[in-house]
């Protein structure tokens, strides 16, 4: 029987551990008051001739958000959502839910990929054919996955968390006990922004059993050694200086997030075009710089179909909360050993990756730089991201 919630994110016992068949069923109550709300935004004004400087232009938004209201097909993409499998388990007390696409491939090695904020399940959608199905869009069959493809918890349709502590460290046990539950005993990881970061806890809680890590959308720290920032070379550099943008001017919403995310609720839970807003800034900061608009670095309507998912299963506070108790965990900023698991990092034009720093916490066995692409590569530059994830996992197979 398919298991199918009317509020997302629904809590069963915490001593249950069953897999359930879920499916996305959105009532047309929901898509009617979306509409609505839309229809009804109170505009702010704006300041002539600055662009994107202060934020998302208010003519810009609003024709989005006009095609978002009376253009744009929820029903089409459900549809396409509700093409691959889809359950839904309780790990510590809170929902899980997640995509499962095996291959019909039988030697296919099971592979889960990360999503961050703000993405979701969404933002995979162009890579699980080629994945999972290489031989029927002309790639190698030897080279297949079984994809597993979590919503984060607190993150779309695993629904608002009600419990405090989510950190990504508990987030990555989590991820672990989800692939031991579903029989895996060996099995790769691939994940980009917060991703980036749980994948690589995920290695050092289950070494036994993770083969090897993908990451994209990789942040390194720099250190503070003079003689080390003194010898990067002329690439290098520029990512620094992209690491200094970001720090310098970028990084509001991560601010604002980290501290008060509640406060920050209020305002993305009522209004679908303060949602709308708070999204696409970062499709516009993050995508590929040849990209004048969001809108031409990756899909409109899987653009908004990622931002519907936030509004439809109201997780805006739960998805910032993760901020919070990122700033507020201790451990995550600790020093760690080296891990020995293998990883491989695939480099796009936005990113801030540099290798000599991530080699100091990483087995870094594989590294890609790309010149198209951005952050959010799944969305950007498929065929970039699955000829990575493929070269990378091919001798670890």
């Amino acid at each position: 029987m398919t298991h199918v919630l009317s509020e997302f994110g629904a809590q069963q016992s915490s001593g249950d551990t069953a897999i359930r068949p879920f499916r996305i069923e959105v009532s047309q109550d929901q898509l009617d008051d979306l509409r609505d709300r839309l229809r009804r935004t109170r505009w702010p004004d704006d300041l002539p001739e600055v662009g994107w400087s202060r934020g998302v232009p208010l003519a810009y938004l609003k024709e989005l958000a006009a095609y978002w209201g009376s253009i744009y097909n929820w029903r089409k993409h459900e549809e396409e959502l509700n093409r691959y499998p889809q359950f839904t388990t309780t790990i510590e007390g809170e929902n899980v839910h997640f995509l499962h696409v095996r291959s019909p491939e039988p030697n296919a090695l099971p592979l889960l990929l990360i999503h961050g904020w703000p993405g979701s399940v969404v933002e995979f959608l162009r890579v699980i054919g080629p994945l999972s199905d290489p031989r029927s869009f002309g790639g190698d069959p030897d080279q297949a996955f079984h994809l597993v493809i979590p919503s984060l918890p607190g993150h779309g349709f695993s629904g608002p968390i009600r419990q405090p502590g989510w950190t990504d460290g508990k987030v990555a046990d989590a991820l672990v006990e989800l692939m031991r539950r579903l029989g895996y005993d060996r099995y790769g990881v691939q994940g980009g922004d917060i991703g980036a970061f749980i994948a690589p806890m995920m290695g050092r809680r289950d070494p036994e059993r993770i083969v090897g890590i993908h990451v994209n959308a990789l942040v390194t720290f720099p250190s503070h050694d003079p003689a080390e920032m003194a010898d990067l070379t002329e690439g290098e550099k520029k990512r620094m200086a992209l690491f200094k943008q970001w720090n310098d001017d970028l990084m509001g919403y991560m601010h604002i997030q980290g501290t008060r995310p509640q406060t920050l609720a209020y305002g993305l839970a009522d209004s679908p075009v303060g949602q709308l807003a708070w999204i696409v800034e970062k499709f516009k900061d993050w995508t590929d710089p040849a990209a004048e608009l969001p809108e031409d670095a990756v899909d409109k309507d899987q653009l908004l179909t990622n931002v519907t998912v936030y509004w439809l299963t109201n997780t805006a506070r739960s998805s910032a909360n993760a901020y919070y108790e990122r700033f507020h965990d201790p451990s995550m900023w600790a020093p760690k050993q080296r891990s020995a698991v293998p990883m491989g990092v695939a480099v796009f034009p936005t990113d801030v990756s540099i290798r000599r720093f991530a080699e100091k916490t990483e087995t870094i066995v594989h590294w890609s730089e790309f010149e198209r692409g951005g952050h959010f590569a799944a969305m950007e530059a498929p065929d970039l991201l699955v000829g990575d994830i493929r070269k990378f996992f091919a001798p670890l197979r």
